[in-house]
C-alpha cells in the first residue's frame, strides 16, 4: 500500500487544485481544444506502443535465435538509445533537418527511444524458454510461423507486452520531444497551462485526462496478457534452440537492427559534435561539469533504490498472490508515470510545503519525485523477475529443512538479475529525467539535463553541447550493463 500511496501523491495536488473549478471553468477547457490534444496524444501512444511491440519482437528473434552476424555486438548497440534523451534526440535531429515538424519525426524519435524497453526482455524471455514446445508444433504439421506463434510467443508475450506498455507510457508523458517538434499533445498543453498562474487548474483537470489513459493502457495490457501460462523447464532439460540460418537475408537483419540506434543515438551525437567542433563562446569549466556528473549519478542511483524498494512489494504481491484487490494496486502504481513531470514536480513543491515544510528544497523530495514517476518501470522488472521463478522452489526449500525466510531468499536470489535490471533502468531514465528536476532540485544543485536546459533555453547550444554529450556517456554505462547481462549471460 506505500507504494501505492506514493504513486497517487501527486493527484492528491491535482484534487486540490481543481477543487475550486468552476463548472464554466471546466467547460472552458472543454470547449476548447481537449479533443485535439487528447486524440493526438491516444494516437502517438498507440503508434508508439504498437510500433515498439512488433519492431522489438522481431530485433528480439534476429539477436537471439538467428546466426546474425555480430549479434553480441548488435545487442549491446540495441541497447544505446536508452542512454539518449528523447529531447536530446529531438534537438539532434531539428539541427540536422531544420524542418522537421508534426506527428512523424515525433513518432519515430520516440519509437526509436523506447524499443530497447521491448527488445531487451523479449531477448531474455526467447534464451530461457522452452524451445521443444516450437519443435513439437512443428512435427504438428505447423509452419514455421505458426510454430513460433503458438510454442514460443505466448511465453515472451508477457516480457514484450510489459515493455510496449513503458513505451507507452513514455509517449504519453514525455513533454520535450513533442514541444520541439510543435506537436500539441496533452503534455504540451499542461505545459503551456502551468506557464501561465491563471491556468493552473485547467492544467490539472488536463492532468487528470493523462492519468486516465495511462490506467487505460494499463489495464488493456493486463488483458492482453491475461492468465498467460509460464512454461518452465529444468535446467537439465532445457536446451539451446539451433540458430535460424538467414543467408542473404542478413543484410536487411542488420538494416532493421541499426536503423533505430542511428535515429536515435547516431545523428543526434553526430549533431552533438558538430556544435562541439564550432566552438562556444562560453568556455566549459571542467568542475562545473564534474560536479554535474556526480550529481546525476548520485540522485539517480538513490531514486532507483527507492523506487525498487517500493516496487518490491507489489511485484511481488502481482507474481505471488493474483486477485482483484493486487489488480487494482499493481494499476494505481502505475498513475504516477502518466503525469508529466512538471506535474508531479508541482505536486510535491505544494505538498512539501504544506505537509513537511522541513523537507523543501532538499534533494529528498526529487529522489521522491523520481521513484513515483519511474515506479512503473521497477514494477514491471520486479514482477516479471519473481513470476519467472517457479513457486515450488519456496515449498521445496521448505521442505529441506529451510525456514520460511530461506525459503523467500532462494526466490530473491533467482529473481535478483531482473530486479538488477529493473534497477539499472530507472537510474538510466531518472538521469535523463528534466522537467521535475528543475522544479525539485536544491539550490547549488544542478544535473546534467538542468544544465542542457539552461544553455539551450539561453541560445548556447554549443556551451551545452558537452553537457549533452557527458549524459550520454554516463547514461550508457547501465545501458550497456543492462544488454549485457540481461542477454547474454547464459544460464549454468
Amino acid at each position: 500500500m506505500l507504494a501505492v500511496v506514493c504513486a497517487l501523491t501527486p493527484l492528491v495536488y491535482l484534487v486540490v487544485r481543481t477543487a475550486g473549478v468552476l463548472p464554466e471553468g471546466a467547460d472552458a477547457v472543454l470547449r476548447r481544444r481537449l479533443w485535439e490534444w487528447t486524440s493526438a496524444s491516444l494516437v502517438l501512444v498507440v503508434a508508439v506502443a504498437l510500433t515498439c511491440l512488433v519492431l522489438g519482437v522481431a530485433i528480439a528473434w534476429l539477436l537471439a535465435l538467428t546466426d546474425l552476424p555480430g549479434r553480441r555486438w548488435l545487442v549491446v548497440a540495441s541497447a544505446v538509445p536508452l542512454a539518449v534523451p528523447s529531447y536530446v534526440s529531438a534537438f539532434g535531429w531539428l539541427d540536422t533537418v531544420p524542418s522537421l515538424r508534426g506527428f512523424w519525426p515525433t513518432w519515430a524519435i520516440l519509437t526509436a527511444a523506447c524499443l530497447p524497453y521491448v527488445v531487451l526482455p523479449t531477448i531474455a524471455a526467447m534464451r530461457v524458454a522452452d524451445h521443444s514446445l516450437v519443435d513439437v508444433a512443428r512435427s504438428l504439421g505447423r509452419r514455421p510461423w505458426g510454430a513460433f506463434s503458438t510454442g514460443l510467443l505466448p511465453q515472451v508475450a508477457p516480457a514484450a507486452l510489459a515493455g510496449a506498455l513503458l513505451a507507452g507510457l513514455y509517449a504519453l508523458s514525455d513533454f520535450g520531444t513533442p514541444g520541439l517538434m510543435r506537436h500539441e499533445v496533452l503534455t504540451f498543453a499542461v505545459h503551456r497551462q502551468y506557464g501561465s498562474l491563471v491556468g493552473r487548474e485547467r492544467a490539472a483537470l488536463l492532468a487528470f485526462v493523462l492519468v486516465a489513459i495511462a490506467l487505460l493502457l494499463v489495464s488493456l495490457e493486463r488483458l492482453a496478457r491475461g492468465d498467460a501460462r509460464r512454461w518452465s523447464v529444468s535446467r537439465q532439460a532445457r536446451r539451446a534452440p539451433r540458430p535460424v540460418r538467414l543467408g542473404w537475408w542478413s543484410a536487411p537483419a542488420w538494416v532493421l537492427v541499426l536503423v533505430p540506434v542511428v535515429v536515435a543515438a547516431v545523428v543526434p551525437c553526430a549533431a552533438l559534435l558538430r556544435r562541439l567542433s564550432l566552438g562556444t563562446r562560453h568556455p566549459l569549466d571542467p568542475a562545473e561539469l564534474w560536479s554535474a556528473v556526480a550529481a546525476t549519478a548520485a540522485v539517480s542511483v538513490l531514486g532507483a533504490v527507492v523506487a525498487v524498494t517500493l516496487a518490491g512489494f507489489v511485484g511481488v504481491l502481482a507474481a505471488r498472490h493474483p486477485s482483484r484487490t493486487t489488480t487494482l494496486i499493481e494499476t494505481m502504481s502505475f498513475a504516477g508515470h502518466a503525469l508529466p513531470g512538471i506535474t508531479v514536480g508541482l505536486a510535491l513543491v505544494y505538498l512539501s510545503l504544506r505537509v513537511v515544510p522541513g523537507l523543501y528544497q532538499t534533494v529528498w523530495v526529487l529522489v521522491f519525485a523520481y521513484a513515483v514517476l519511474f515506479l512503473p518501470k521497477a514494477v514491471g522488472s520486479v514482477r516479471a523477475a519473481v513470476g519467472a521463478v517457479p513457486p515450488g522452489l519456496g515449498e521445496v526449500a521448505a521442505s529441506l529443512g529451510r525456514s520460511r525466510l530461506g525459503a523467500r531468499l532462494v526466490t530473491a536470489r533467482l529473481a535478483a538479475p531482473g530486479i538488477s535490471a529493473g534497477f539499472l533502468l530507472v537510474v538510466i531514465t531518472a538521469m535523463k529525467e528534466l522537467p521535475a528536476t528543475l522544479i525539485l532540485r536544491p539550490s547549488g544543485l544542478d544535473t546534467l539535463a538542468t544544465e542542457i536546459w539552461s544553455r539551450t533555453s539561453s541560445s548556447a547550444q554549443g556551451a551545452a553541447a558537452p553537457y549533452a554529450l557527458a549524459l550520454v556517456l554516463i547514461a550508457s554505462v547501465p545501458a550497456l550493463v543492462l544488454s549485457r547481462s540481461s542477454t547474454w549471460e547464459k544460464t549454468t
